[in-house]
This record gives C-alpha cells, sequence and structure tokens, in this order.
C-alpha cells in the first residue's frame, strides 16, 4: 500500500472543528473493500472536501482540500506518504466557507456556499497552488427563509467534455454554466438553467455516456433531470423525482436534507445519500438515462451522510456518515443497485471520501 501513486488508498475529509481528523489517509482492501487509517494531518482546519489530480507533483499525485471556514482556503498535499504533506502555500479563495472544488483545464475551482462565489486558482508545475486570479460572485436569491436569502455556490465540476464549468447554486435555485480559459484563468458567464424555486440545488452528477446530468436537490428531496448540450454548453431541466418514498419521515419535505448523487459506472443506476432520515435511496436509470425511478431505501450505517462515493471499480458504496463519526461501505448488487452493508471505519466528523 505504499506505491508512490496513492493506488489502493482513499482519502477522508473531515471537521477538525468538530473532532476531525482533518485528512485522513487509509488503505482500500481490495477483495473486501475494507479501509484502514494510515496517517493523518489537520494542519488544515476543516478539509471537508477534496479533489485527487493524478500524474501529478513529486509523488506522482496532489491531493487539493478545501479549508470549510469562514475565510476560505484551498491547500494541495503531496500524498506519496502516509501523511499528507504541504505542498506550497494555503491559498485564500478570497470567498466564506467554501464546501467543494475540483479541477478543471490546469486550475482549482472552489465553490463558496458562504460568499455565493467561486473561485479559481492556477496550479502550478509542481501541483502546489497559486494565487486566486478570478473570483466571480453569484446574484440572486430564492424563497425559503434562512436559507436562500442570497446565492450560495455548494458545488463545481467540469463536464464530461472538459469544454465547461458548472456552478451548483441551493440559494438561487439556479445552475450557472461558465467557460474556463486555460491560459489566464478567467472564468467567464456563459449561461445557467433556472430551477423549481425553493428545491435548493446542491450537487450533480453526469450519467457517463455524458448527454445527461443529475441534479440533486437539498431543500426538497427530489432529483431533478437534465439534458445536457456539450457543443452548446446547455443545460435543459425535463424532468423530477423523489428520492424518498412518501410517508418516510423527512420524505415530503425538507427534512429529507439529501447531500450527494452518484451515478453508476454503466449508467444503470442512481444512489442518493439522505442526512435526515440517515438513509441511501436506490433509483434505477432506463436506457436513455432520462427517466428515474425510486427503487429502494437502505440505512446508511450511521448518522448524517454528508458524502457518497463508489470505488474506482464501480463494485462498493463508500458513505461519509458525519455526526456519526464513521465511514461505511456496502457492496452494491449489479442486477439490483441495491447496497449491502459489509463495514465502517471510524472517522469523527468525516464530511468527504475519495479514492486514488
Amino acid at each position: 500500500m505504499g506505491s508512490s501513486n496513492g493506488a489502493g488508498r482513499a482519502f477522508i475529509g473531515s471537521f477538525t472543528s468538530a473532532g476531525g481528523r482533518g485528512i485522513t489517509v487509509a488503505a482500500v482492501d481490495e477483495e473486501t473493500g475494507a479501509l484502514t487509517v494510515l496517517g493523518a494531518t489537520d494542519i488544515v482546519p476543516d478539509p471537508s472536501y477534496l479533489a485527487l489530480a493524478r500524474g501529478a507533483g513529486p509523488g506522482g499525485a496532489v491531493l487539493y482540500a478545501v479549508s470549510e471556514t469562514e475565510k476560505g482556503a484551498v491547500a494541495a498535499f503531496d500524498v506519496s506518504h502516509d501523511v499528507p504533506e504541504p505542498l506550497g502555500e494555503t491559498r485564500p479563495v478570497e470567498g466564506d466557507g467554501p464546501t467543494h472544488l475540483a479541477l478543471a483545464r490546469g486550475h482549482v475551482v472552489t465553490a463558496n456556499y458562504g460568499s455565493g462565489s467561486v473561485t479559481v486558482l492556477p496550479v502550478l508545475a509542481d501541483g502546489s497552488l497559486g494565487a486566486a486570479g478570478c473570483v466571480l460572485a453569484h446574484e440572486g436569491s430564492g424563497p425559503v427563509a434562512g436559507r436562500q436569502e442570497g446565492p450560495h455556490a455548494h458545488q463545481v465540476l467540469p463536464d464530461p467534455s472538459g469544454n465547461w464549468v458548472l456552478g451548483v447554486d441551493l440559494g438561487t435555485d439556479s445552475v450557472r454554466i461558465y467557460a474556463l480559459d486555460p491560459d489566464t484563468g478567467e472564468l467567464r458567464p456563459h449561461g445557467g438553467t433556472a430551477l423549481r424555486p425553493g428545491t435548493g440545488p446542491r450537487h450533480l452528477a453526469f450519467h457517463p455516456a455524458g448527454g445527461h446530468a443529475y441534479v440533486l436537490n437539498e431543500l426538497e428531496p427530489t432529483v431533478t433531470v437534465c439534458r445536457w448540450d456539450a457543443v452548446a454548453g446547455i443545460l435543459e431541466a425535463v424532468g423530477e423525482t423523489p428520492v424518498l418514498p412518501t410517508g418516510v419521515t423527512g420524505g415530503t419535505g425538507p427534512a429529507g436534507y439529501p447531500s450527494e448523487v452518484v451515478v453508476a459506472h454503466d449508467g444503470r443506476f442512481l444512489w442518493v445519500a439522505n442526512r435526515g432520515d440517515d438513509s441511501i435511496s436506490v433509483l434505477a436509470l432506463d436506457g436513455t438515462g432520462e427517466q428515474v425511478s425510486l427503487v429502494t431505501t437502505v440505512s446508511c450505517g450511521g448518522h448524517w451522510p454528508r458524502d457518497l462515493a463508489l470505488d474506482p471499480a464501480g463494485r462498493r458504496l463508500y458513505a461519509a456518515n458525519e455526526r456519526s463519526g464513521n465511514v461505511s461501505w456496502f457492496a452494491v448488487d449489479p442486477e439490483t443497485g441495491v447496497p449491502a452493508p459489509e463495514g465502517s471505519l471510524e472517522a469523527p466528523a468525516a464530511s468527504c471520501v475519495i479514492f486514488a
């Protein structure tokens, strides 16, 4: 498990302000899916979301982490050893409370929830980060008091073509589409998609074929199905499906608090983590990727699942359960998509899990 490129490893982000270890490195047993802690660092406060660049940096991989603090920041780490080592300076994002980050066209882009903005930082030749070169502030609001008084950028990610960056804004019920100049790091607004008012979009995931995206809503437990035109950079909402059964606690109102959506590698299933009733929803996709139907829900193996991730092989699903302080893993039935519990690792205030 000590290979320099981080193969066979997982990285767990957590809230140090709630007792988390910061960034934990874990070995992954490829046969059983079990996680074993190798090391951790808490040098950056509240590293709540992580992203990995492969083939970069001194050890063949660089880990990037947001610091979800009032004056937000982002840091790079060399992960060629069991304990992540800082790589270059921790950089301010010039925004508040960054909750997500992604790699796009030689840059790291962050979604700053508190300030409702998106920040672009250049990745330097050694994998470290340069100073923020572009900060784009969103505008607008939504109808839900206390949550949508202004913009709240919650996620940023590149589309499968790599030509566009999408920003999901919970506060304005919208997905923003940007063009990122790889030379200057300038993020230019290209367009946007308005979603149903009050749904509070949090994250989205693309179908592996690239023609559809699934927007998970936090303030109402639904997923909005969208068509994606990568040539024109246009996202079109075409339907909405509940992610919790009617009658389940939180199933018809905001108490569901969905957090993450994951698409199967073969495009047959969606999985959604729901914090309000501590469940994982299984949804089936038809052959077109446009029809979504709820199959069942299962326990997340803990309390308050903030993140959900597939292993690289697509055989297991991992849930980062923030309030119970553990990461649980499940074997996915390839025919039904239903996850079966297999194990759990103690991980205080866990907020994110990603794989090398």
